[in-house]
């Protein structure tokens, strides 16, 4: 069942107050951004249309209205090869259009949520979940009954309580 008639990107334009992601997965490498992790990978600059993505136009027209897009990763160190380029290009680049990016690391502690699925909480009130396949490519987006709610905010308030903003996690294991 879902409990929404728009879509995810529909839901990306159109929160009122705040967008929150959690990320689970060390490798979404399929899933958008290919060229520009090819070009991390082989030492290259990063390529124009990666750093102009429309995301960052997205997040940035967000934030200029208030509007508030965070996100936490649940990882584990060594990071994979994704996961540098992620965190690397990608926050860094986001960061500057105005998200919020925290991470929880799970390499010296348990994962509080474990089982825990990739999702997008809108306004505390939708839930998007995400499916990937196992090489990181993306499925598509399901959106739960309202029943469920409770459990997602559940895991989104677990997760923000051990994370740790990203600048300050990256200055002490960043690469």
């Amino acid at each position: 069942m879902t409990t929404s008639s728009k879509t995810l990107g529909e839901w990306l334009e159109e929160f009122r107050q705040e967008a929150f992601r959690l990320e689970t997965l060390d490798d979404y490498s399929k899933s958008g951004g290919v060229d520009a992790y090819h070009a991390f990978l082989a030492g290259e600059p990063q390529p124009e249309g990666y750093r102009t993505a429309a995301w960052t136009t997205t997040v940035a027209k967000a934030v200029r209205s208030g509007k508030r897009i965070y996100r936490v990763h649940v990882l584990a160190r060594p990071l994979t090869d994704y996961l540098r380029f992620e965190l690397s290009w990608g926050y860094r680049r986001n960061m500057a259009a105005g998200e919020e990016f925290f991470i929880l690391d799970t390499t010296d502690q348990e994962n509080p949520i474990p089982g825990a699925p990739d999702f997008w909480l809108f306004d505390e009130r939708i839930i998007g979940t995400m499916s990937y396949d196992n090489s990181g490519k993306y499925l598509g987006t399901t959106f739960p009954d309202e029943d469920q709610l409770t459990a997602f905010l559940t895991y989104r308030d677990k997760a923000m309580a051990q994370a740790v903003p990203f600048s300050d996690w990256w200055a002490k294991y960043g690469e």
